[in-house]
């Protein structure tokens, strides 16, 4: 019996989104040997652990992962791709230290921390997002102990937050597909045009094919432009660069494009 297989990489319902889960292909469970609250790593071009749920009657036989938002960026993977599988052991934490991805200081975070995080699977390097007072806190796994490929927050794990930042922690958004509502169509069509030419430009080279140079999204105020943007950029792992009118508009000839140079110098 082998231990590791490939899957697809599917959307985890909204309503199971952030809670570390992964609903797997229930045949691939048998094949594996894998029972519900196992934990199972996912390697991407990162790797990240979540626990097993049964996945539904309609994916049995497809060779289906679902995972949500979070998961996918910790394993540095995308919908519809592939990412390989296996069965490991999680201990509970002993310690683990966080670092935010920019300069904040949380009072009381560290017991709030463990409270909502207890029974969560966690490896080096993986981003999570907290809610706090209506706030959105990113943090980044820097190191647990006892060491393994990952631990399980435990209700006595000892939680360090540290004051440094991250590395590099806050220039990609935070923000996935689970995070819009109500845009399926968009989505769809965004990540035809976006997504695939940023995961997969060789493809684009290889047919002779040019990517979009860039997409258009118009409508009122409010109705998720900037936050579609957001989310693309946090799928592909990519920078987000949020400029407003205001900031380049200019009465005098040419000060708009140096403006703009400025920006992106």
């Amino acid at each position: 019996m082998t231990n590791e297989k490939a899957l697809k990489v599917a959307e985890l319902k909204s309503g199971e989104a952030g809670r570390g889960v992964a609903r797997i292909d229930p045949e691939v469970m048998e094949i594996l040997g894998i029972k519900v609250g196992d934990i199972v790593q996912i390697d991407g071009s990162k790797k990240t652990a979540v626990k097993v749920l049964r996945g539904g009657p309609e994916d049995a036989n497809k060779g289906i992962i679902r995972i949500d938002g979070t998961t996918r960026r910790n394993a540095g993977t995308g919908i519809d791709e592939r990412v390989d599988i296996k069965k490991i052991v999680a201990k509970n934490a002993e310690k683990i230290t966080f670092a935010p991805t920019e300069q904040l200081r949380i009072q009381g975070g560290e017991d709030y921390l463990r409270q909502v995080m207890e029974g969560r699977v966690l490896s080096k390097g993986d981003k999570i997002a907290l809610n706090v007072m209506g706030n959105k806190i990113d943090l980044v796994v820097n190191s647990f102990a006892p060491s393994g490929d990952a631990v399980m927050m435990a209700n006595n794990t000892e939680v360090k937050i540290n004051d440094k930042p991250a590395a590099g922690g806050g220039e990609i958004p935070q923000v996935s597909y689970d995070d819009i509502g109500g845009l399926d169509n968009e989505i769809k069509k965004i990540r035809e045009m976006v997504e695939l030419p940023l995961r997969h430009p060789e493809l684009f080279k290889r047919l002779g094919v040019e990517a979009p140079k860039g997409v258009l999204l118009h409508g009122p105020p409010g109705t998720g432009k900037t936050m579609l943007a957001k989310a693309v950029a946090g799928e592909t792992s990519s920078n987000f660069t949020y400029i407003g009118g205001p900031e380049i508009v200019s009465k005098f000839y040419g000060e708009s494009e140096e403006k703009l140079r400025e920006i992106f110098k």
